[in-house]
């Protein structure tokens, strides 16, 4: 896997993955960002929820399970250090939505993401607390 981040102006930079897709990356305005895109920080705090949201939905799918929509809200906190600002704690809340879910499914598909199949969560765990609780909506 390869990616590429090259500088565009200020503190804005174009990121691009080996895949072809790209993502605008810019600092806070009092290091001399914009305000353009995301910070560093957030996406990795993004692609942990990307990461278990495919385990999650690959897992539903697998199951059978009648998913009418998915999201997860992530909480995290940071260290108070100047620097660096690692992640001490995040919480992630699953929210499954459909008529018909079995709660023991959806329970089974969090914690497989959770402990064996997110990549993201299994870099991040040697040195984060993580959390997680579930929601079923019909």
């Amino acid at each position: 896997m390869k990616a590429r981040v090259k500088w565009v102006e200020g503190m804005a930079f174009m990121a691009e993955s080996d895949s072809g897709h790209g993502v605008m990356i810019d600092g806070a305005p009092d290091i001399g960002g914009r305000n353009l895109g995301v910070r560093p920080m957030e996406m990795v705090l993004m692609g942990l929820g990307g990461c278990t949201a495919i385990d999650v939905m690959v897992i539903l799918g697998k199951q059978r399970q009648p998913v009418e929509d998915c999201w997860i809200e992530l909480d995290a906190d940071r260290s108070d250090v100047a620097a660096p600002k690692v992640f001490t704690k995040i919480h992630l809340h699953y929210v499954v939505k459909g008529a018909g879910l079995d709660s023991k499914q959806v329970e089974r598909a969090v914690k497989l993401s959770a402990d064996k199949y997110c990549s993201v969560s299994a870099m991040l765990k040697e040195k984060v607390e993580i959390s997680y609780d579930f929601e079923i909506r019909a």
